[in-house]
């Protein structure tokens, strides 16, 4: 085989790869969620009905879930939930997972992308070196030399769910021109999907 034909072998297969890896792993992930969905609720409904009914458990989670949902968005709802936060924060081995795994699925809601107000480049974690931040909210601190216009801003350190938060000068951060979405895909991708130019044009 010649060295060009083999190049472009080789450089269609790792395309194919990349495409059809995470198309198939994705499609695996989801019929996984289906199937063990469905078997945990299979007893009670082979009791019900004498026999097992496919999807039946599925549509069951997505009742749950918008149920939940419903609660979540009722004031009395979200106070129901945040007793259940406290009461699970208290389990031992729970409250070591809990945080990051609420955290990382929260990053991904309307309602935590909402808190996100801009992507921005802060030196991190020392000087000369920039991180990709999140905008949480601005802060004036009060100085001998006066007010100071601060800004606080999330690094995460370990894809979404772990990170700094650091506190600096607004003048000192450096706009990016991404949505919040961009941030989130240029993170998750460990920087691969990082513009080749800042802002964007």
């Amino acid at each position: 085989m010649s060295g060009g034909l083999r190049n472009w072998l080789k450089v269609r297969f790792i395309a194919g790869f990349f495409f059809t890896v995470p198309v198939f792993l994705t499609a695996w992930l989801l019929w996984i969620f289906w199937s063990r969905i469905d078997d945990v609720f299979a007893p009670l409904y082979v009791r019900v009905f004498g026999q097992p009914v496919p999807g039946l458990g599925f549509l069951t989670a997505i009742g749950i879930i918008l149920f939940m949902g419903t609660i979540a968005r009722n004031v009395v709802g979200r106070r129901v939930l945040a007793l259940g936060d406290r009461i699970l924060l208290k389990v031992p081995i729970y409250r070591r997972l809990y945080p990051s795994i609420k955290m990382l699925i929260d990053s991904f809601s309307p309602e935590r992308r909402s808190g996100f107000r801009a992507v921005v480049l802060v030196e991190h974690p020392r000087a000369g070196a920039y991180a990709f931040g999140f905008v949480t909210s601005h802060v004036v601190v009060e100085t001998p030399h006066g007010k100071r216009e601060m800004v606080t801003v999330f690094v995460p350190t370990n894809n979404l769910y772990l990170g700094d938060v650091v506190v600096v000068p607004r003048d000192d951060m450096i706009a990016t021109g991404l949505s919040v979405e961009e941030g989130v895909r240029i993170i998750l991708s460990a920087g691969n999907a990082t513009p080749a130019r800042l802002p964007p044009d």
